[in-house]
């Protein structure tokens, strides 16, 4: 075609996407992005501290954090009888301060 420049995505870009990709679907969830929220603000927090915050059911929450956990959004250490969990990614709140900041008709 004429007249028409082609464009290509170089292997970095593609790379960056896929992780960008990665973070979004694994904290597509009300209260993933609820547990990454107070995460921010507290920098490490238990499971029965996280519910009383967001007012959830200790099952339903530890299923969210196990979840991110083995994708690597969250890391946990042990605290005595806790589980302590903090945000091992920053680049998840990167991301979703750039969607909070951004112009999207909500």
């Amino acid at each position: 075609m004429e007249g028409k420049k082609e464009t290509t995505i170089d292997e970095t870009l593609v790379e960056k996407l896929t992780r960008i990709a990665f973070i979004l679907k694994t904290v597509a969830h009300p209260m993933r992005l609820g547990i990454i929220h107070l995460l921010e603000q507290h920098p490490r927090l238990s499971v029965s501290e996280i519910c009383e915050k967001l007012g959830s059911e200790q099952s339903l929450t530890s299923h969210h954090l196990q979840n991110m956990r083995l994708k690597g959004i969250l890391s946990v250490k042990r605290q005595g009888r806790s589980m302590m969990y903090s945000l091992k990614e920053r680049d998840v709140s990167l991301i979703i301060e750039c969607l909070e900041n951004c112009n999207c008709n909500m």
